[in-house]
């Protein structure tokens, strides 16, 4: 198999939550023959798509993930966020043919479920490999 090569777009926003689910995603990337080869630090999820475009445009990125944690608030932010930092990264993956993994949890939940959530890091870049694997 292939070593498959993974950017990583990373929020800045609940790094508590968000570093966590990095160190898990490189852990589990290694343990599937794949690599995190390059991180990008963003301030939260709305600011992942130029980042994730920087990334899907380098010949050396496979594929990318990102990783974030978008906790409720006390207005309806937190849906207007992941929906729209959502939609535009299903666009680049179609626009860039290259997947993207919405390794994102949120919104509607709390920081005790965010915690909880840090797994999803591990099925973020699973999603990846098995897309790079199954296009070829």
């Amino acid at each position: 198999m292939e070593n498959i090569k993974i950017g990583a777009v990373v929020a800045e926003f609940n790094y508590d939550i968000t570093h966590m689910m990095l160190e898990l995603a490189k852990e589990h990337a290694k343990f599937l023959g794949s690599e995190i080869t390059e991180v990008i630090a963003v301030p939260g999820v709305f600011d992942m798509p130029l980042a994730i475009k920087k990334l899907l445009e380098q010949d050396n990125i496979d594929a990318v993930i990102t990783l974030g944690a978008v906790i409720e608030g006390s207005t309806s932010h937190d849906e207007i966020v992941v929906q729209h930092a959502s939609r535009k990264i299903a666009d680049l993956a179609l626009e860039y043919d290259k997947p993207v993994s919405l390794g994102i949890s949120g919104p509607g939940m709390t920081r005790l479920e965010a915690h909880q959530r840090v797994e999803y890091a591990k099925r973020a870049v699973e999603a990846v490999v098995k897309m790079v694997e199954r296009l070829k």
